[in-house]
């Protein structure tokens, strides 16, 4: 449908970023330039909302009634989409969002080096490709410039972030700051310039990246931490929930429903989460008794946080292991999808930089055009290595990495017959909850028989059950976050550092954090409906190619879709 082009085109223009994270690096470099340096304005939204209302309104005026199964899935996607972004939009709700433009778990600040760096979105193959590159970095300050005047608004309003995710932020910078120029992720190009760029050429580029950097990026930064130490992190509030902030309560709500695509109260969500761990933890008796262990639950998950059998002593023995459950999925995959994604995945740890602040892994998506390929990477941290589980990699690879995120990313991306929304875009819901039902697979390709890695993965499932409950806690039941990292250790084996993260990314990204469990009972009940529905004609490669084959639906779409796809295989 031209619509969604017509959209996709306008928003690219609006989005420079994320047309390179996609790979496109045809279009206009002043164009670009100009859109990035709108970032983190008033006229920035005002541009997004007038687009956003005028794909609705021509979506509107189509008859749906007249379009192909295919495209209606597309209708029903795009018009939920789109009601979504108008309501983010609106004053109201850009007046409690707008002026928190980041904090320490997401924001350009600490997002851009990674962008830039030798290894980020950006094509580094000739001397044009590090102009282009170096004009952007040099347009960044101004970005941070427009983020700091955002901080000040919310200053005025009294709309401020907590002093914890505050001073993450700072720590952030200062870490940043100390790899000083040529240690600078926005060098990291200048050290892996190829031999083709001409000697003069590439000294030029080295001197003016430098002096960029110098001269620019980090007094930039500097400025901005001044501006976040000195006069912003006295007026931020002590509390870590929305419940403690103006508009926090009608916030979070908006936030559950962007987040899981379904109208939930908080309430729910949280009855669910105590229902769900308490099932996890029954599980976990099981396991327990079987790795030989007679003391109660708790002890047992104290014996495996510090029992140094259960740690990895090397960053090296995680390189091993993690090649190997590769290599165990790759023999089972087949059996379970009958696609797989042409972009190739690289297994790597997280830069030194990075891995104090993330979780155990995390994926980077790759793009795929045939000829220049990115690949996707999944991302594994050798940060305090004692705090790492050797129980939990099976799981992890299988969320992150295959036939999680990287099947499900990867596959929408190369499919070129879906509308660019759905290639490109989605919802935690599920994205997430496809990831945490590829944990779920493990059973079946036999990857839980060793009742360690059975342990991994019940932990991890018990991780996102806890979320349900510790991110209503915080924001709905006036949790501190002390009060959440202790619930977390004392009902799950996650080790402390984690257990800090994790709490601190619910503090910082409020109802994110109940999408992965949301999505992925969704998808099992869906599953377990097919099976019931159809029997011994149940193919489970084709349920999954119906899971997957329209991009990342809310979940109210792919259920209409589920449904008519079981009345259609019954009618075979």
């Amino acid at each position: 449908m031209h619509l969604f082009a017509d959209d996709a085109a306008r928003e690219a223009k609006l989005d420079p970023l994320a047309s390179l994270a996609r790979g496109d690096n045809a279009g206009d470099d002043a164009a670009e330039l100009a859109a990035f340096r709108t970032l983190y304005t008033d006229e920035l939204d005002r541009r997004h909302l007038a687009s956003a209302e005028a794909s609705l309104a021509a979506l509107h005026a189509i008859n749906s009634a007249h379009l192909s199964p295919e495209r209606q899935i597309s209708y029903d996607a795009f018009a939920w989409e789109k009601r979504d972004e108008i309501a983010f939009l609106t004053p109201d709700m850009r007046a409690l969002t707008a002026v928190r433009p980041f904090n320490h778990f997401e924001g350009l600040h600490s997002t851009f080096p990674v962008m830039m760096s030798a290894n980020g979105i950006m094509p580094y193959a000739t001397a044009q490709d590090y102009e282009r590159a170096l004009a952007l970095d040099a347009a960044f300050p101004q970005v941070l410039g427009n983020a700091t005047a955002r901080f000040r608004q919310g200053l005025a309003s009294g709309v401020v972030e907590p002093q914890l995710t505050v001073r993450d932020m700072i720590a952030q910078i200062d870490a940043l700051l100390a790899l000083g120029v040529e240690g600078s992720p926005f060098y990291s190009p200048i050290r892996a310039m190829p031999a083709s760029i001409p000697p003069a050429t590439r000294e030029r580029l080295a001197q003016d990246y430098a002096a960029t950097i110098s001269g620019a990026i980090n007094p930039a930064y500097r400025a901005l931490r001044d501006f976040l130490s000195q006069d912003y992190l006295p007026a931020a509030r002590g509390s870590v929930g929305l419940a403690g902030m103006r508009g926090g309560d009608t916030l979070y709500r908006r936030l559950i429903e962007h987040e899981t695509t379904l109208p939930l109260s908080p309430q729910e969500i949280h009855r669910l989460g105590l229902s769900e761990v308490a099932r996890i933890q029954a599980e976990m008796e099981g396991v327990k008794a079987e790795m030989g262990f007679t003391g109660p639950l708790r002890a047992f998950s104290d014996h495996i946080r510090h029992d140094p059998q259960y740690h990895p002593h090397s960053a090296g023995q995680l390189a091993r292991g993690y090649a190997a459950i590769g290599r165990a999925v790759d023999a089972q995959i087949p059996r379970f999808f009958a696609q797989t994604p042409k972009t190739p995945m690289l297994i790597a740890p997280y830069p030194a930089y990075r891995a104090r602040y993330e979780a155990g892994a995390s994926y980077d998506p790759g793009t795929y055009d045939g000829a220049d390929t990115r690949p996707g990477v999944f991302h594994y941290n050798t940060y305090d290595l004692p705090s790492r589980f050797l129980t939990g990699m099976t799981t992890l690879y299988l969320h992150e990495g295959k036939p999680g995120h990287h099947f499900q990313i990867s596959l929408t991306q190369e499919d070129a017959s879906l509308p660019d929304f759905q290639r490109y875009g989605g919802n935690n819901a599920y994205v997430e909850g496809w990831a945490l039902y590829a944990e779920t697979l493990g059973y079946d390709m036999g990857l839980y028989r060793d009742p360690g890695q059975h342990w991994g993965t019940l932990d991890d499932e018990m991780l996102r059950a806890m979320r349900l409950v510790v991110d209503t806690g915080i924001h709905t039941e006036g949790w501190s976050r002390d009060q959440a990292i202790a619930y977390m250790l004392a009902n799950s084996g996650i080790g402390r550092s984690d257990a800090t993260a994790e709490v601190e990314r619910y503090i910082a990204d409020p109802a994110q954090g109940l999408s992965y469990k949301i999505g992925a009972l969704t998808i099992q009940r869906l599953r377990a409906k097919a099976q019931g529905a159809l029997g011994a004609r149940f193919d489970i490669r084709a349920f999954h190619a119906a899971v997957l084959g329209s991009g990342a639906l809310p979940l109210p779409v792919l259920e209409a879709k589920i449904n008519a796809w079981i009345a259609a295989q019954q009618a075979r």
